[in-house]
């Protein structure tokens, strides 16, 4: 009896024929789709995976917008006094009226008493009437980027006689919180310059050291090693000291930002320099050489790109460090001085303990600081992170 070489029972199942070709189909487009990812596009993607950083992206984005629209979000002129309410401590926001309803924001006016025991100087609330908080009001005039000519503000008092201190008032009753809205624009963008001017010496000096070698290295190396063997501090109080003092507060702010790019450039200078011995013997170098290109163009074309993402990575994690510079010096009276505003210039109040002790919201601008440099080193972080090819992070 022959017994048949096949039969349905014993043939298995297959795959029916579309579902085969959908799912190499599916295979293929995902192949190209891993394939046509550029560098750029993987570092965004690994970026996007490290929320810090995008914490310290948004935060950033956020400080960077209060600088460019400081006229406008500012609620009262910076220099504008209002009488008695000196040291004014922050004024209190209220959603609950005292019958116990819920309400939009409002607040108290708050008077000057002075304690009979103590003989000290007290603010208080006076409950008999409210005022809400209100967007968009209409204020004290101001010129926006020094161009357009505005009076509104992003919020304010419905009543433009009752001061609103969010942040307390400082010893001459000038609203704290506008004043650091506006020395933002000064200690925000003091790091973009400088970082940028140390930036650009650091790229020319180290790449020409690195590149030529020889008596050019050594010159330049030896003015780094000159440079970083003083302390910074004082070399920051004797470069200050030298500006005169009948200098605009302008060109000081420049002067300021020249002396900070003046010491922050050697770092980026060594490491560059690095870059170009490795590199200036690859293949791809002594091959364009060959064919004729011009040092300008391999170090242009071949030799900075190759290593971009480390210069991006220095820029986020160098400017805290010029902010923090242009700080100290104007803490120390060495910097920026008043009527010029920045963090620096308003945290000289800060420098007596009993002045603290008494008004701790002066402290403020102390805060602001703080929240911008660890925003800049999550955000140099996460992008370092994300740039690094043998980053086991994910």
């Amino acid at each position: 009896m022959e017994v048949p070489a096949s039969s349905p029972q014993n043939t298995p199942p297959s795959a029916p024929p579309m579902q085969a070709q959908e799912d190499q189909l599916i295979a293929e487009s995902g192949a190209r789709s891993i394939r046509l990812l550029s560098h750029r596009q993987l570092v965004l993607m690994r970026f996007r995976k490290n929320r810090l950083a995008l914490i310290g992206l948004a935060t950033l984005i956020l400080l960077y917008l209060m600088a460019i629209f400081c006229e406008f979000i500012a609620p009262y002129d910076p220099n504008r006094r209002f009488q008695g309410n000196v040291h004014a401590p922050p004024t209190r926001l209220h959603l609950r009226t005292p019958e116990g309803a819920w309400s939009m924001p409002f607040f108290y006016r708050v008077e000057r008493k002075t304690d009979p025991s103590t003989f000290e100087r007290v603010y208080a609330e006076d409950t008999r009437q409210r005022y809400s908080l209100r967007l968009f009001v209409r204020g004290d005039p101001y010129e926006m980027w020094g161009l357009i000519p505005l009076d509104v503000h992003l919020f304010g008092s419905s009543d433009p006689s009752v001061p609103l201190f969010l942040m307390g008032a400082d010893a001459m009753g000038r609203d704290l919180l506008s004043r650091i809205v506006y020395g933002s624009r000064i200690s925000l963008s003091i790091g973009l310059v400088g970082v940028c001017t140390s930036l650009l010496i650091g790229l020319i000096l180290g790449g020409v050291s690195g590149y030529y070698g020889g008596m050019v290295d050594d010159i330049v190396q030896r003015l780094i090693e000159l440079i970083r063997s003083i302390p910074t501090v004082p070399l920051w109080m004797g470069l200050a000291a030298a500006l005169p003092p009948s200098w605009p507060q302008l060109r000081v702010y420049l002067g300021i930002t020249i002396i900070l790019s003046f010491v922050g450039w050697t770092t980026l200078a060594r490491v560059i320099r690095g870059k170009f011995l490795a590199l200036r013997e690859e293949d791809y170098v002594l091959a364009a050489l060959q064919a004729g290109a011009q040092p300008f163009f391999v170090i242009r074309e071949h030799l900075l790109p190759s290593f971009m993402s480390y210069i991006l990575v220095h820029l986020t994690l160098a400017i805290p460090g010029m902010i923090i510079g242009e700080t100290g010096l104007s803490f120390l009276g060495l910097g920026l001085v008043a009527p010029t505003i920045s963090w620096g210039v308003l945290l000289k109040d800060a420098q007596k303990v009993q002045e603290v002790a008494l008004h701790p919201w002066i402290l403020i601008p102390a805060i602001f600081v703080l929240i911008t440099v660890m925003a800049f080193n999550f955000f140099g972080d996460g992008l370092r992170d994300a740039a690094d090819p043998y980053s086991q992070r994910t």
